[in-house]
């Protein structure tokens, strides 16, 4: 009797998985750090240089101590804060400050970087932990594929109760690793934008003091 189709799509499954591994992030990771599954090099830490080209934010002193300057910071760094709306939240920063605008607008890029910076290093050993994760998923799934084909000796040995087990489970198991996979394609991005909103903000600010002459 001919394989059955389950047992033959197993076959198929298992040949997917090993494309959908070697097409993945994880394939692209630099061999210095096997745990980092993304193209993007990895940057433990943003520079502030990359970020920022103003003034140093520590002469204007520590940004914790200023109350308005850290909510502003913890508001602007804030993913659910819209770009839109960096413009007229340090306008109105500003205009509050008065005198004071240059130094608390110091105290809110520290802020910034340092939020933001902390929450981007979260990220990252986040998406390690994945990473490792996804590199045991697809031992497995090599794994069940050898089982599986012990277990198929033959393209005319009848379908067991066994061989349908591990089908099942290679199915599943490849099907998990597809959804990471593409799950991992766009946690990979984030670092990235983290930075760039960090550099959008600097901007804005420094823009901000070049308008009153800092």
């Amino acid at each position: 009797m001919i394989r059955s189709l389950a047992a033959a799509s197993a076959l198929t499954l298992l040949l997917s998985a090993a494309a959908l591994f070697s097409a993945a992030p994880l394939a692209a990771q630099p061999k210095s750090d096997p745990d980092w599954p993304c193209p993007q090099r990895k940057t433990p830490e943003i520079d502030l240089a990359q970020v920022w080209s103003g003034p140093d934010p520590a002469s204007a002193g520590k940004w914790t101590d200023d109350q308005d300057a850290a909510g502003l910071a913890v508001k602007l760094a804030s993913r659910r804060t819209p770009a839109k709306e960096f413009g007229p939240l340090l306008d109105g920063f500003v205009k509050e400050a008065g005198a004071e605008a240059d130094k608390g607008l110091l105290r809110v890029m520290a802020g910034v970087y340092e939020i933001i910076n902390d929450q981007r290093s979260r990220l990252i050993h986040g998406i390690e932990r994945y990473a490792r994760g996804q590199q045991r998923l697809a031992d497995r799934i090599r794994e069940e594929g050898d089982a599986l084909s012990k277990a198929q000796t033959s393209i005319t040995a009848p379908e067991t109760a066994e061989s349908r087990k591990l089908d099942e489970q290679l199915n599943w198991d490849t099907r998990i690793f597809d959804e990471r996979a593409k799950s991992l394609i766009y946690v990979c991005e984030t670092p990235v934008l983290l930075e760039q909103r960090a550099f959008d903000i600097g901007q804005q600010i420094q823009a901000r003091l070049k308008a009153k002459g800092g």
